[in-house]
């Protein structure tokens, strides 16, 4: 072969690398596009579900009050002159006195146009009433001005979503209420507060009323009884696993079975929960301490996966060590490898308790989805949790409620940004890099 042919297929065979070179760094730069668009859709989307929680939740953080002024009249408040907290609270007609006022003041023609003008108030108004009356008997005879919360409607109309421009037959609040509310606003007696109740209430039929204490209450119930149920089961069962147990066929199906309970919908575990812990054990319904037990049984497969894998990550050279300075095989694990291996465990115990927080559909299976305005007391009361207040008030058609399911679901949010977050803090500042 002469010299000018093989510099000629020495030149070809260069072009055909540099052409695979350049497919090959092509298809790279393609790929890391398709990532990158990938990652910014993502942002996209999960800032689009924030904004809309966020545009929809906010509101639910402020209450509309209305300033009334009320005759205390003695007939109404205290019929037979008995000013003690007793008496006032069952025998004082606080309603009474609060209408009889508001028609003096407003002067309703007939019983419709009465009604309208109750109905700019919240019910809770009189328990307002009722309370400060009760905590000031002296007031009684008199006239006070006293803020009292409004309805609904009327707190929705202060919030900008009720359009005043619409037909009368297409919204809720009638010309003559607005006319009544714009006399109001003229003499300064509508303002806008921080809805404290909203975080110290449970719920109700009045979306102005409704709020997460009792819902808050019952997820710390529910999250405890996990807790305490999950965790120390978990990680024995995942000491013995990786310390204590032989490797044979039964460890091998045990192994096999506790991977395939992780993937398990949520629901079969309210299945099992609504057969054994209610039907069978007879617990009782829609407590935190069922479905605690519920929500340990789907906790479980987690915490023993990720303790194992904590203990798997302690290097061999530590058991080593110890039983080479005589310690026996459960001083090695209680005294060296547990220990090094609890950052991971909690981590990973923390993020399990996050997903049973924000499970729904085992605790519908054993009866949480009840409507509960009393705030639990124990793990055996009747009580609900946050995701399913969120389902009932999502459910709910008032609009007053489309704010609350909103609301809570940005409280539900911080929860558990708060818990991933700890998970995070604790593997960064307690793990060790072997």
């Amino acid at each position: 072969m002469t010299d000018s042919a093989q510099s000629v297929l020495i030149s070809g065979q260069k072009e055909k690398v540099r052409r695979g070179l350049d497919r090959r760094l092509r298809s790279e730069r393609r790929f890391r596009a398709y990532g990158i668009v990938a990652i910014v859709l993502a942002v996209l989307m999960l800032l689009f579900l924030v904004g809309t929680i966020v545009s929809n939740g906010y509101s639910a953080f402020s209450q509309t009050w209305i300033e009334v002024d009320v005759l205390l009249d003695g007939e109404l408040i205290a019929p037979d002159g008995k000013t003690d907290p007793e008496t006032l609270r069952e025998d004082g007609d606080f309603r009474g006195a609060l209408i009889e006022t508001l028609v003096a003041d407003y002067k309703p023609e007939g019983r419709a146009q009465e009604d309208l003008l109750v109905a700019m108030f919240s019910t809770d108004a009189e328990w307002t009433l009722q309370r400060h009356v009760i905590a000031n008997p002296d007031l009684i005879g008199r006239k006070i001005s006293i803020w009292v919360k409004s309805s609904s409607d009327i707190d929705q109309l202060t919030k900008g979503a009720v359009r005043r421009d619409s037909p009368e037959s297409g919204r809720r609040l009638k010309d003559l209420q607005l006319r009544w509310y714009d006399r109001m606003t003229a003499e300064n007696r509508v303002e806008t507060r921080f809805n404290s109740g909203f975080f110290s209430s449970g719920d109700s039929r009045e979306p102005e009323q409704a709020g997460i204490w009792g819902a808050i209450v019952g997820s710390f119930l529910t999250m405890l009884v996990t807790l305490v149920l999950a965790f120390p089961v978990g990680l024995a069962a995942a000491v013995y696993l990786e310390e204590f147990a032989p490797k044979n066929r039964l460890t091998d199906l045990i192994e096999v079975n506790i991977n395939n309970l992780a993937a398990v919908p949520s629901i079969v575990f309210g299945l099992l929960g609504l057969a054994v812990f209610l039907n069978f054990f007879e617990l009782p319904r829609s407590a935190p301490l069922v479905g605690g037990m519920v929500l340990a049984l789907m906790t479980l497969p987690t915490i023993i996966i990720s303790a194992r894998a904590s203990l798997l990550a302690v290097p061999p050279s530590v058991r080593e060590a110890a039983l080479g300075l005589g310690a026996s095989r459960v001083q090695v694990v209680s005294h060296h490898v547990l220990p090094l291996a609890m950052p991971g465990i909690l981590t990973g115990t923390i993020i399990g308790m996050a997903r049973a927080l924000g499970e729904t559909a085992p605790l519908l299976m054993i009866g949480m989805v009840a409507f509960i305005v009393d705030i639990p007391g124990g793990p055996t009361d009747a009580s609900t949790v946050m995701p399913v207040q969120i389902y009932l008030w999502a459910d709910s058609p008032e609009r007053g409620f489309v704010e609350k399911t909103s609301g809570a679901v940005m409280v539900l949010l911080v929860f558990l940004i708060v818990m991933n977050a700890s998970a995070v803090y604790l593997r960064k500042k307690f793990e060790r890099r072997w």
